[in-house]
């Protein structure tokens, strides 16, 4: 009976100054990481949404209200689709769970058959594209680049009279130049 005294003594010791309130200062860091990753405006939109989709409002996105949102945009998802959402997620998706997600994908790089894919249509059927071209194209349309961002992005390219290998420059972009090196 006094080893059950101590085992409660600890356990409560351990409450007040052992490894848990480390673990527990840690996880908030980590959390207020992610926040950290949008603008104060940026965050208010990902709150609208969320907000949006949590159809009943209990702080949490379940699968019902992520099919209550699509219903109400005259979307119907399958039950596959609906799953495949869900397990994007390690855990309840709460609004700070929700800012990970996005803030994953806005910090991840597409695969290496997406982004050759997108560099095809530059392909100019040697698997090379012109410099000039890729770079109006990265000036003009979707989210358009300034000349710096530009000169940025373009200058680790592999580039060889003014033509740039596009699967290389693929590979730089998923792997990085070392192993860019090595291919």
């Amino acid at each position: 009976m006094a080893d059950e005294g101590k085992k409660k003594k600890s356990k409560k010791s351990e409450g007040e100054g052992g490894d848990k309130p480390a673990s527990k200062k840690k996880a908030q860091r980590t959390g207020s990481n992610v926040f950290a990753m949008f603008t104060q405006h940026q965050v208010q939109e990902f709150k609208e949404a969320f907000g949006f989709i949590d159809q009943d409002k209990d702080g949490f996105i379940s699968k019902n209200d992520i099919r209550a949102s699509f219903d109400a945009l005259g979307r119907i998802c399958t039950e596959k689709e609906l799953d495949d959402m869900m397990a994007e997620a390690p855990g309840p998706i709460n609004f700070t769970m929700f800012l990970t997600i996005f803030g994953d994908r806005v910090q991840g790089t597409d695969d290496e058959e997406v982004i050759l894919n997108a560099f095809a249509q530059y392909d100019e059927g040697d698997g090379k594209c012109d410099e000039q071209k890729l770079r109006h194209a990265l000036m003009t349309w979707g989210e358009r680049f300034s000349k710096d961002e530009c000169d940025i992005a373009l200058a680790e390219a592999p580039v060889s009279n003014g033509r740039i290998d596009i699967k290389k420059l693929a590979t730089l972009i998923t792997r990085g130049e070392q192993e860019e090196q090595a291919a």
